[in-house]
């Protein structure tokens, strides 16, 4: 009997003005999977998350948490709801502390235990946890990355979107966010991944969708990471 989904979108679309950035897309996500979303710039993977989020409104389709139309909800709602992003760009408060931001992520949660929730995070980044009474500004671009998926996993959500988290990362720091992505599939957390880094996300994820041009083009299993010349063939899709 087939598992159904965490996430659901079916036939997603979303439009800037005249042009459709999102054109029909449909994707799904079940009970600890990290799937994986990839594809060239301006495809519509980051406009794909934000739509989940509430951030950008949709022109159709549907979009479910465990079975729950989320479908024109604002940002606020999906998040009480279960979901959470980690933008591109990390977007932490500079000014406050490390632990000061991670308590931010704990504003809204309707469920006691903030110190366990703390203590996850912690094991999970212990560089987080080293760092925890400076200011987060002081931090390197891959120390915040840590951070801000930190801030994001102290809310336990159902669902964690991670909008390209090894940008603009040195190679080791980005080998430190993939085994924490591990770790993290290893608690049983469901996770959305786009990422720039094709063939380590199609090798690492459970299923990857490629997107070009504002529609999915394959699906993809690890197995498939090294099938390079169809990648390529897709992503340069009209």
């Amino acid at each position: 009997m087939s598992v159904a989904p965490v996430l659901e979108v079916d036939e997603l679309e979303v439009s800037y003005g005249a042009v459709a950035a999102v054109r029909g897309v449909s994707l799904e996500v079940r009970a600890g999977e990290i799937v994986g979303l990839i594809g060239p710039n301006g495809a519509g993977k980051s406009t794909t998350l934000h739509a989940i989020m509430g951030l950008v409104s949709a022109r159709g389709g549907a979009i479910r948490l465990e079975g729950r139309s989320l479908l024109g909800s604002k940002p606020e709602r999906v998040a009480r709801s279960g979901v959470a992003l980690v933008p591109e760009g990390r977007r932490i408060f500079a000014g406050f502390t490390v632990e000061e931001n991670l308590r931010l992520g704990l504003a809204g949660r309707s469920e006691r235990g903030d110190g366990d929730a703390l203590e996850e995070v912690f094991d999970l980044f212990p560089i987080v946890r080293e760092f925890r009474r400076r200011d987060a500004g002081v931090l390197s671009g891959g120390q915040q990355q840590q951070l801000a998926i930190a801030r994001a996993l102290v809310a336990r959500p159902k669902v964690l979107l991670l909008d390209e988290p090894s940008l603009g990362l040195a190679p080791k720091i980005v080998d430190v966010v993939f085994d924490a992505l591990a770790e993290i599939r290893a608690r049983g957390l469901t996770v959305l991944l786009v990422e720039q880094r094709a063939q380590r996300t199609v090798a690492f994820a459970d299923r990857t969708y490629l997107m070009s041009n504002g529609q999915i083009r394959l699906t993809l299993a690890p197995a498939d990471a090294n099938d390079t010349d169809r990648m390529v063939a897709a992503y340069f899709a009209a």
